[in-house]
């Protein structure tokens, strides 16, 4: 097992089912342009190679600069396979992601999650991997 980095369409099309499960208004109609888009707009995804078919568990997720975080990288997406969950998979892609945010002289790693129920799990794993709360999230949809 492998962690690598999306280069192309057949690598794209592997990691459809685990970033459906966690955006299934992605339909497969609109899924490949939507992450050509994304990849486009200087995000990278990372997914877990293990033989199979699909990518067993999936990260997106962007780096940047601004004035108050400095040189920085956000975590868009984070998701497993519902197949593949509690194998640790998750944690492999978020240890992938700080190690690359050392190595390239990031000062911060970032990520937001929905606050409900079925988050229990997901949050643990980020307070696990030393993620702090450090605000609350705000949206006004125009």
């Amino acid at each position: 097992m492998t962690i690598e980095t999306v280069q192309n369409d057949a690598d794209i099309l592997k990691c459809r089912g685990a970033i459906q499960a966690l955006r299934p208004l992605l339909t497969d109609d609109i899924y490949t342009d939507a992450v050509k888009q994304t990849l486009a707009d200087n995000r990278q995804i990372i997914f877990i190679e293990d033989g199979s078919p699909d990518a067993a568990a999936v990260a997106v997720f962007e780096t940047g600069y601004n004035l108050f975080r400095g040189k920085y990288i956000y975590i868009d997406d984070l998701s497993t396979l519902p197949t593949q969950r509690g194998k640790g998979y998750a944690g492999m892609l978020l240890d992938w992601i700080a190690e690359y945010a050392r190595k390239e002289g990031f000062n911060e790693v970032h990520l937001d999650s929905g606050v409900n129920a079925a988050r229990t799990d997901a949050h643990r794993l980020y307070l696990n991997k030393r993620f702090q709360v450090t605000s609350l999230h705000f949206v006004a949809k125009v």
